[in-house]
């Protein structure tokens, strides 16, 4: 990437910047293979899982490989082909990187799917992608059984650890009966690699086919979000030494574990940490202390928690944080100036999506003097990353002017006139889909947001999140990020409730801080004290915002609906409201 000696880099790495995709390119080659051919592959670590005992919870290059083959060379046994989908339904853990580096390395498509599908949802994904193999843990292994009847195209299950005895195959006695050597396929750059089911928050799940090249289509951003992922600015990244480690709880079944922490962490040659416990602020803060963590990828609700739970974390924890990269939701300023002041990182928001990942937010550096970044704004997504072309469009493809919300969208050239490589294949038998998704040479993902004068994206939502209420155009974070700032607040959602008079009110739902949620239980009048908390809720947002933004109505629940991928599911609460005003109307 080219450099510039003023503050603001920007222009200069877009300038700087061009795409170099071979025509041949392998995920598997690049994350794996070429690391385990390094003379250091016997000690550089690949993967470290958190918890496991000293000498059975690591992986390096050379290990992952050797057994990537032999997984492969099982895989080959059992039939499976170049093209054929591998089911890889796994938490975090060293198998499941295996697994991934197996499946690429032979030029078939891995599908991750998460250990939290039910059997319904697990069903779907396997039988419309039509899987051969299905690798397991003691996780998912039942729902898998409950399901197999109706997927005629799964033929082996493969389990792992406790799932061994309830599956087809052992995994560990199948690699012992495999040699460790294997002949990897050659692929093109444009070949598939991952089948990724979107969350399907309209319709169906829509399975999204990305190629090997969108790896490289994400290094930019990925480099960039987590400020040069400790290569040196001045160089190229990739090029010296970095001494990164790199954890995030993001799941490796979604594209954000997957495309933003597994597989460009490996790339670099990096230690990533892999732990499939369930996520606290504590577990947070005790594993990036043990493992060194310096670089990370935090949800918003995460980081919401770590500031609730811990205040003042660098009292407790003894960290060498140097970036954390968060997406999925608008971080806010409130969680934004937690990460400045207590955690001594600039967070940089990212946005992307399966279909076109990684293609908007900031390169802070933490406003450090550096040739390359540029500076973050507390509440924007950011800015486009060098090699794609973004812009905020209208319902005819026409950008937006400055201030006038519209549709992101990415187009399928860069800045030079270029292919950018991390466009998805297209959705999985459902070419109509594809091509509902583009306008012209235009990429719509479907999210709002307002282009400032300086190129800042600022989030407006989903667009179907935004709504009308008494004729005023509402998007919900902002008022979520107010109610959020108050400390009785550790995360709010808010939705439009039907009202026959103004269309539709203002609705928060409101998860209380763990002071508030022990003050609330120790109430005398719990029904006294949630209206006074209600009433200084409303004052809190009335003072902050328009008056048609503060909330009408608030209600307490213990948790958000929320996807798998650490987004709230406001359609979930969107419908129940509906529901309930259907009750009403028929009472």
């Amino acid at each position: 990437m080219g450099h510039s000696q003023a503050r603001d880099n920007h222009a200069a790495l877009h300038a700087g910047f061009g795409w170099h995709v071979p025509a041949s390119f392998n995920i598997a080659q690049a994350c794996c293979t070429r690391w385990a051919r390094g003379q250091d592959a016997q000690t550089r670590v690949a993967v470290r899982a958190h918890g496991l005992p000293a000498g059975q919870d690591t992986l390096t290059y050379a290990q992952l490989q050797q057994r990537a083959n032999r997984l492969s060379n099982l895989l080959g046994t059992l039939g499976v082909r170049r093209g054929d989908r591998v089911a890889i339904v796994l938490p975090q853990r060293l198998e499941t990187a295996v697994a991934y580096m197996a499946v690429f390395q032979m030029g078939a498509v891995a599908m991750p799917l998460s250990m939290l599908f039910g059997p319904e949802a697990l069903q779907y994904r396997l039988h419309d992608s039509e899987a051969v193999v299905a690798l397991c843990d003691e996780s998912s292994v039942s729902s898998l059984l409950a399901v197999r009847a109706q997927c005629p195209a799964l033929r082996t299950l493969v389990g792992i650890g406790a799932a061994a005895l309830r599956a087809d195959l052992d995994f560990e006695v199948g690699l012992a009966a495999q040699l460790p050597d294997f002949k990897p396929a050659r692929t093109r750059a444009d070949d598939p690699a991952v089948l990724i089911y979107t969350s399907g928050t309209t319709g169906a799940p829509k399975g999204a086919l990305i190629p090997h090249r969108a790896l490289i289509g994400n290094l930019p951003g990925f480099v960039c979000s987590q400020n040069w992922f400790g290569f040196d600015p001045e160089g190229a990244p990739g090029q010296g030494q970095s001494a990164a480690v790199f954890w995030s709880p993001a799941d490796w079944a979604w594209t954000g574990g997957l495309m933003d922490a597994l597989l460009p962490t490996l790339y670099f040659g990096r230690p990533i940490i892999a732990c499939s416990a369930r996520f606290s602020p504590e577990l947070a803060f005790t594993l990036m202390q043990q493992h060194g963590v310096t670089h990370t990828f935090l949800f918003p609700t995460a980081l919401k928690a770590m500031m609730k739970a811990y205040p003042r974390p660098r009292a407790q924890f003894r960290l060498r944080l140097s970036a954390i990269m968060s997406a999925g939701e608008a971080v806010g300023d409130a969680v934004y100036a937690y990460c400045r002041d207590e955690l001594g990182v600039i967070v940089n928001e990212m946005f992307g999506q399966t279909e076109i990942n990684y293609i908007v937010g900031n390169c802070a550096m933490n406003h450090r003097p550096s040739r390359v970044g540029w500076a973050a704004r507390p509440g924007s997504m950011g800015r486009p990353y060098p090699g794609h072309r973004v812009a905020v469009i209208d319902d005819e493809g026409r950008e937006c002017p400055t201030g006038v919300p519209g549709d992101v969208a990415l187009h399928r050239l860069d800045v030079h006139g270029h292919p950018d490589p991390i466009f998805f294949l297209g959705y999985w038998k459902r070419d109509d889909a594809t091509a509902a998704k583009f306008t012209g040479d235009w990429c719509r993902t479907g999210d709002l947001a307002v282009r400032d004068a300086d190129g800042y994206l600022w989030y407006q939502g989903r667009a179907d999140d935004v709504f009308k209420a008494a004729g005023y155009r509402i998007g919900p974070g902002e008022i979520e990020n107010c109610l959020v700032k108050h400390p009785a607040v550790a995360n709010a959602a808010v939705v439009p409730k039907p009202d026959p008079e103004r269309g539709a009110l203002v609705k928060a739902y409101v998860v209380l801080a763990p002071q508030a949620q022990s003050d609330r239980a120790d109430a005398p009048d719990p029904a006294a004290w949630d209206a006074r908390l209600v009433a200084q809720l409303q004052s809190h947002v009335r003072g902050q915002l328009a008056p048609y933004e503060y909330p009408k109505e608030i209600e307490f629940i213990d948790q958000l609906p929320m996807t798998t991928t650490g987004k709230v599911q406001r359609r979930v609460l969107r419908l129940q409201e509906e529901e309930r005003a259907r009750a009403r109307q028929s009472a």
